[in-house]
């Protein structure tokens, strides 16, 4: 176990290592840790081995200029100059929770700019305004369109955040895929399996291999097959990239940069960089403050305490798993995989910083 405050301090050693800023290099440690304490794992200290591998290669700013290029009262676009996903996003955030205060709402799209961790921590920037957030980011090209066997659209994410009275906040965060591809290398670095209708090989049959992505296999989109509604998880899917890509002059659907070495670059640019997509609501642009949080209140009590399924103690509402393990996480320290844990070692090792 290691305590969450001695790794914040070796995270941001690092990046600061590579030549980030402390103040960048500090953003980008809060925000891994943010998905280690929300038991997010597959996208926090996992993803430093890919991000050395990237800033090794060139393919990272670790000095950018991020600056807004277009923009209305209520509306932006930022480019990140290549920076750290996390930079650029977090910045992109602040201005749509800026321009929300002054304007009702404000939308911001983000182009040049790579991986940023978990969605839901941008989102969730916007409670601490009594804001609603909203958060889309494209990804690596790992998923096949149903119907498809060649890798066209990434895990695109989605994140929600609704601030509540006397309840927890509303926090959605997940993939449009059944599973986010940070996931499967985690299964891939414990030696385990995925269940059937997750990932597919490279003439498109199913598989439960999770290093089938190294050999041209793909992420199936949320639902697995036709069947199951994996057509609406590639509307999904294609709906974020459009935002995230289209509307922001970064890169869209098979072009998006991939941020793992084994992923190949396409040579084709349609934009510049990763794409994202920040939205910050103020809750009195449609009622009183107070009013909308005691409804969200009756709402989120009207589900909780909705009878549950055999077997099931309650109905869990999107964000209470991760509150919870934040909480006890924090109190108990993380625990990193043993594959993990050799990963950061090697990269501390190479950048000359101790690592107990």
């Amino acid at each position: 176990m290691y305590s969450h405050t001695y790794l914040r301090d070796l995270i941001t050693a690092i990046f600061s290592k590579m030549g980030c800023s402390k103040e960048d290099a500090s953003t980008i440690a809060e925000i891994l840790l943010k998905a280690e304490l929300r038991n997010i794992p597959s996208h926090g200290i996992l993803r430093i081995k890919d991000y050395h591998l990237l800033w090794k290669e060139g393919r990272i700013n670790v000095s950018p200029e991020i600056r807004i290029i277009h923009e209305t009262p209520g509306t932006a676009v930022v480019d990140a100059d290549n920076a750290f996903g996390m930079v650029g996003a977090k910045r992109s955030m602040e201005i749509a929770i800026e321009k929300a205060s002054s304007t009702g709402s404000g939308w911001v799209a983000t182009r040049n700019s790579n991986h940023f961790g978990i969605a839901g921590y941008y989102a969730m920037m916007a409670l601490e305004h009594d804001m609603m957030g909203f958060c889309v980011t494209n990804a690596n090209p790992t998923v096949a369109p149903t119907f498809a066997v060649e890798r066209l659209l990434g895990t695109n994410p989605v994140a929600f955040a609704v601030p509540a009275n006397r309840e927890h906040a509303f926090v959605a965060d997940f993939a449009t895929t059944p599973i986010p591809r940070g996931k499967i290398a985690l299964a891939e670095k414990k030696g385990e399996k995925l269940p059937a209708g997750f990932v597919q090989d490279d003439k498109g049959y199913t598989s439960e291999d999770p290093s089938v992505l190294r050999r041209g296999g793909a992420i199936l989109p949320l639902g697995g097959d036709r069947l199951h509604g994996s057509h609406k998880g590639f509307c999904m899917s294609s709906m974020v990239d459009i935002l995230s890509g289209v509307i922001s002059g970064a890169n869209f659907g098979p072009f998006v940069p991939p941020g793992v070495a084994y992923l190949p670059r396409k040579d084709k640019q349609v934009g510049k960089g990763t794409g994202h997509f920040f939205g910050a609501v103020r809750i009195d642009g449609f009622m009183p403050g107070d009013e909308f949080r005691k409804r969200m209140d009756e709402w989120i009590r009207t589900f909780r305490n909705g009878r549950p399924a055999e077997g099931q103690e309650k109905i869990i509402i999107p964000g209470d798993p991760e509150r919870e393990a934040e909480e006890r996480i924090l109190q108990e320290g993380i625990r990193l995989v043993p594959a993990v844990r050799d990963d950061l070692k090697a990269v501390a090792d190479e950048l000359g910083i101790k690592f107990e």
